[in-house]
């Protein structure tokens, strides 16, 4: 499949591991029109890349020995040769970026530039017996912009399984029904059980206080995207983790992913009872990260690139969900004092932005640091990805584009921060 200049010029900064200021004097070009290459195509200020230029990057990356970049039916899927995801440990480096490579190719279609219909007739069974907004909605818009069917159940009150129905039953009646299952489940393991009685994918949204892959995925998506328009790499960055990190599976599935990379040093910080579970310190240590445990969120968040806020997950924290919080609150007075003007500020949401809530405030809206919204709207991209992935027809996605023929409007929020297009 031909990728769009955008996705090439992404793949190849990803792979030889550039920042963009980097890269534009490797090609021999201002950092200006790099830029303006990378803004997608129907935006005002793009600019086609001369095909002098793509000799040069497809150049660079023989030279790397690395191939050029492509969309290979051949290949196995991203997610460590199985179509079921349960895990950020099925990855390694090269699955991520190939993950990347095919989210980029998503944009266009997550942004409402283009539609696809690559996966008409195919049909999804969003199953989540746990409440959610955000990755329930997030994995149905992903897999009906693909041109697919969503079918939703929530709850156990609404399942069979109220009636005392196993997993391996409830699993294998909707692999009957549909062509790749989403699931989210209070239960840690309760995924790999759905996956164990079926064929069709089965895809993580979440198992209780043990992962939740697909987020990570877009976190990671979102730090490469965002520091690489700020000139910054993740080998050797600087990363904070603040809230409840004994509970919070996405700040878990973060961690692991993250260790993929070089040279990291993380932050921690929680209230005490909430601290990271020491499997994932010893993971992050074994790996040749730095790992330091603070005593204040401000101290944390010090010379940071990227903090990372997650909410205090009462819900999970038994006889200890009554307890007072009152040291964790990050809010604009925090940032100002202690967060550089190149960090991001990141948080999976949902939030308790609640006057005094232990969470991130309300009053940091409108900060261009703060990446929540591009987070959750660059999930779409990712969730696409994954379907096409566990589908095996990411490379076909380009014979079903159409143009969009409805109203979208340039910014989704009337309170969003202004960023260039290509972010």
């Amino acid at each position: 499949m031909e990728l769009s200049q955008q996705s090439v010029l992404r793949d190849a900064m990803r792979r030889l591991n550039l920042t963009r200021d980097e890269f534009s004097t490797r090609i021999a070009v201002k950092r200006r029109t790099l830029d303006s290459w990378l803004i997608p195509s129907e935006s005002a200020g793009a600019r086609t890349m001369p095909d002098s230029a793509r000799l040069l990057v497809d150049h660079l990356l023989t030279e790397a020995g690395l191939s050029g970049a492509t969309i290979d039916p051949a290949d196995e899927p991203g997610f460590g040769g199985t179509r079921h995801l349960l895990s950020v440990e099925q990855f390694d480096r090269a699955g991520l970026e190939r993950m990347f490579r095919v989210a980029d190719v998503m944009q266009p279609f997550a942004s409402r530039q283009a539609t696809t219909r690559v996966l008409e007739g195919a049909v999804l069974a969003n199953l989540f017996f746990e409440a959610s907004t955000r990755t329930r909605l997030s994995f149905g818009a992903a897999f009906a912009r693909l041109g697919g069917t969503v079918l939703d159940t929530t709850g156990f009150s609404f399942s069979s399984m109220a009636k005392g129905e196993s997993i391996y039953d409830t699993s294998r009646v909707i692999a009957g029904y549909a062509d790749v299952l989403v699931v989210r489940h209070p239960d840690e393991g309760s995924v790999a059980e759905f996956a164990a009685a079926s064929n069709v994918p089965v895809l993580n949204a979440g198992d209780g206080p043990g992962e939740h892959p697909s987020q990570a995925l877009l976190d990671v998506y979102t730090i490469q995207r965002e520091f690489s328009f700020l000139g910054k790499r993740i080998d050797g960055a600087r990363i904070a983790l603040l809230g409840d990190l004994r509970n919070g599976r996405t700040a878990h599935s973060l961690s692991r992913l993250l260790a993929l990379y070089e040279g990291l040093s993380f932050a921690l910080y929680s209230p005490k009872q909430l601290a990271m579970p020491e499997e994932i310190v010893r993971l992050l240590t074994s790996r040749g990260h730095r790992v330091d445990v603070c005593d204040t969120p401000g101290e944390a968040m010090t010379g940071a690139d990227a903090v990372y806020a997650t909410r205090i997950q009462r819900e999970r924290m038994g006889e200890d969900a009554s307890a007072e919080f009152t040291d964790y609150r990050i809010d604009r007075e925090l940032i100002a004092s202690h967060l550089g003007p190149d960090a991001l500020l990141m948080h999976p949401l949902p939030r308790d932005a609640r006057p005094g809530a232990a969470d991130l405030a309300a009053d940091v809206i409108g900060d261009p640091r703060l990446a929540i919204f591009r987070q959750t709207d660059n999930g779409i991209a990712v969730r696409m990805a994954i379907f096409t992935e566990a589908l095996g027809v990411s490379h076909l996605v380009a014979r079903s584009t159409r143009p969009v023929t409805w109203y979208v409007p340039a910014g989704y929020g009337t309170d969003d921060a202004v960023m260039l297009p290509d972010h």
